[in-house]
């Protein structure tokens, strides 16, 4: 008779996911192992394989529900409508805010990806892809006569803006709220004050 699936089963993945992510980002994801996930959870090595059968299956999840969630709340919540300058503002403090409590997660993503095979890298790259690609139309409908004929620099400035969202995150992960509101005006106003002197 098949095993029947306890009513927690999804609330106690999310759990698995999230301690996974603690202790692949302490350890890394080649020198962490299953009992270590398995202790950080609270539950048997042998009961974990009830929820994943694999260490690259854990991953997998957790890199395809973070970076998911995120593209989702940069490109589902972005309204084209709106004046391009305000569109960027609300990008970038939407990816600082979505960065707050998710260090590991980042991390890893930063770390481990690579460990996936490379059909599951190409699901993750899209999810990236999405995010720039959203970044890039912002900033083009920004400055549209600096970038119409120059796509490298468009995606230059658009990696630049990441790259200074990245430092965010790098040396003020604890950083709250507010701080990262103030940050999000920062850089929207250093980028549009750039753009206009290009």
């Amino acid at each position: 008779m098949a095993r029947t699936i306890a009513k927690d089963h999804d609330a106690k993945r999310g759990q698995i996911v999230s301690c996974a992510a603690k202790i692949f980002a302490e350890q890394g994801f080649d020198r962490a192992s299953m009992n270590q996930v398995a202790r950080e959870v609270g539950i048997s090595k042998a009961n974990i394989y009830h929820y994943y059968g694999s260490k690259d299956a854990i991953l997998y999840d957790l890199l395809d529900g973070y970076l998911q969630d995120l593209r989702d709340e940069i490109c589902g919540k972005d309204d084209p409508d709106l004046p391009p300058e305000t569109r960027l503002h609300q990008a970038v403090a939407r990816i600082l805010l979505a960065y707050q409590g998710a260090d590991n997660e980042h991390k890893v993503q930063i770390g481990a990806m690579s460990a996936l095979p490379e059909d599951q890298q190409r699901v993750l790259r899209g999810y990236q892809r999405d995010m720039v690609t959203r970044m890039s139309d912002i900033l083009a409908a920004v400055a549209p006569e600096v970038f119409a004929q120059d796509a490298a620099r468009l995606r230059a400035t658009t990696m630049s803006v990441f790259g200074m969202l990245n430092w965010y995150y790098m040396w003020n992960g604890g950083a709250g709220t507010q701080a990262r509101e103030d940050y999000a005006r920062l850089v929207t106003d250093l980028t549009l004050n750039g753009l206009r002197g290009l």
